[in-house]
């Protein structure tokens, strides 16, 4: 019996297919109502125990208040979680109908007018999540990764010393080095008037599913933290650095976000900056060095750095 279907035996389930095997294995379920759903496999000495536990509490929370999101699902005992033999931690998902939004390392799909519109449609969803979780008391036991300024920049960030990464020339290291400073600057002054609150941390265009009715949903809550919620926005534009409109893209996120909350537009390219500096923290421990993604990762860092240290727009 594989771990999978290990798994899918607490509740009940069959398998039907393999979604995706990274951070954690993600497959697709029937439940034995015939409803749809999603099963994680947790990847081991990721997340503790009690952090999936809080996730899964704030996905439940948000789902409750009418936000698109996934809710969790208990096993046949009314748990949240499996253990399997392994010690691998399990859980279970309402399925979300629809389609990514977009690809990493391909162009952003649509017309112009469509990708504004869905990227105003995303910050109005953020922001939507953002207010509601506000008006939630997190439990006591409440426990999840810090996305603070230690996390992103400090000796020891939460994704790895990016401004360390052995690829990096010698000028490569200076520029990062110098926009870790620049960016530390800018997030303790951010720091001031910006409370910190649970963020998902991880709004790719992966996890953003285009939903049949055409409205959006937010997926893989694993990385989600307690940050700086601007944070969310950077790591929406991190994959549209390269695209021809990624101005317009920004201003529309922006738009959609202020739509609903109050924003610092000023700061959404730093917390951009942020993002694309942790991602080169990620590679250097997920992948072997000869793998194409670190040297693009850099390039974008460097390339993104250079912009916000001398333009910042």
């Amino acid at each position: 019996m594989t771990e999978a279907e290990e798994a899918a035996g607490f509740w009940g389930a069959s398998l039907t297919q393999t979604l995706r095997n990274r951070e954690n294995a993600v497959h697709a379920i029937r439940l034995p109502d015939g409803r749809p759903a999603a099963l994680r496999l947790h990847r081991q000495g990721y997340q503790s125990e009690a952090a999936i536990r809080s996730e899964l509490w704030w996905c439940g929370a948000l789902a409750e208040a009418g936000l698109p999101v996934p809710a969790p699902i208990p096993t046949r005992d009314g748990v949240p979680l499996a253990r399997l033999a392994s010690g691998r931690l399990a859980s279970s998902l309402t399925w979300i109908e629809g389609h990514a939004l977009g690809e990493a390392g391909h162009p952003l799909p649509g017309s112009p007018s469509e990708r504004h519109a869905r990227h105003h449609a995303l910050g109005a969803l953020l922001a939507q999540i953002h207010n509601a979780t506000d008006r939630l008391t997190l439990p006591d036991d409440f426990n999840r990764p810090a996305w603070d300024i230690a996390g992103l920049v400090g000796e020891t960030p939460f994704w790895g010393r990016f401004w360390d990464h052995p690829l990096l020339t010698p000028a490569e290291q200076d520029l990062l080095i110098a926009a870790r400073a620049h960016l530390r600057d800018r997030l303790v002054a951010h720091a001031k008037d910006h409370p910190l609150g649970p963020i998902h941390a991880d709004v790719l265009r992966e996890n953003v599913m285009v939903r049949p009715d055409g409205g959006l949903a937010l997926i893989d809550f694993d990385d989600s933290g307690i940050g700086f919620r601007h944070y969310d926005l950077g790591t929406v534009l991190s994959q549209d650095l390269y695209e021809p409109d990624r101005p317009a893209l920004q201003a529309a996120l922006i738009a959609g976000y202020g739509a609903h909350r109050p924003i610092d537009p000023a700061m959404v390219p730093v917390f951009t900056l942020a993002r694309v500096l942790a991602s080169v923290g990620w590679v250097m421990t997920r992948l072997p060095l000869d793998h194409p993604v670190h040297k693009s990762h850099i390039a974008r860092a460097t390339m993104w750095a250079r912009h916000v240290l001398s333009d910042g727009r």
